[in-house]
């Protein structure tokens, strides 16, 4: 466990986080989703799986959830958030690549920070929220085309965070350099109807396409 501090518009703040240290060579940080924490059972089991395939990761909470509160903050203290754990990871492995992945909104206010500057070797969306369910008038895709690093969607074709899916597709169309890959059938958590699997079991299994993605640059 570690403390982290983030100067945000209002002040510092500190949030906690968890690091594990992998053979070396490359760092996946691990943002959560909205409604959840660092600690939750798909992140964990991303994040060991991970582990176990060589990697170093960190995982970490935004201020909303250390200051106990269900809804998220303003966009800009997310990215100050990401700023300053990106910076951490550097400081525990000087030497590594950085991979900045997260579930649904983790994923896109790291993609809002590298847009605005923030320097990664690659992004992964785990479930990338493209608009809000029900309201594909309003997508949440301005920042994507400015972004020049590497970007992997993982996302699956039942999400109804990305339908219609071929709007999806238009949108990664748009960016400089993305694929997808698809999970059948899976929801916004990557369930699979009929397929009985737990929280943890399917973010372990989302990790060797996130570890094939990172590697070629792992050393």
């Amino acid at each position: 466990m570690a403390d982290i501090t983030v100067d945000l518009p209002t002040g510092p703040v500190t949030v906690s986080a968890d690091w594990a240290g992998g053979a070396g060579g490359a760092t996946v940080i691990i943002a959560h989703g909205a409604g959840t924490g660092k600690d939750h059972p798909f992140l964990t089991g991303f994040s060991d799986a991970l582990v176990d395939l060589g990697f170093s990761t960190l995982r970490f909470n935004f201020p909303y959830v250390e200051q106990g509160r269900r809804m998220p903050g303003p966009a800009t203290h997310a990215t100050a958030t990401w700023r300053s754990v990106v910076a951490y990871a550097r400081e525990q492995d000087p030497g590594a690549t950085i991979w900045a992945t997260g579930k649904s909104y983790g994923g896109r206010m790291a993609s809002m920070a590298v847009a605005e500057g923030l320097v990664v070797d690659g992004l992964a969306y785990l479930g990338y929220p493209l608009h809000a369910p029900g309201k594909p008038e309003k997508p949440r895709s301005e920042h994507l085309p400015a972004i020049t690093v590497p970007q992997l969607f993982i996302e699956g074709t039942n999400d109804p965070f990305i339908q219609p899916v071929s709007q999806f597709e238009e949108v990664v169309e748009t960016c400089r350099n993305a694929r997808v890959v698809w999970i059948e059938g899976g929801g916004h958590t990557f369930e699979v109807k009929g397929r009985k699997r737990s929280a943890s079991e399917i973010g372990a299994s989302l990790a060797p396409f996130v570890a094939e993605f990172a590697r070629p640059a792992q050393g």
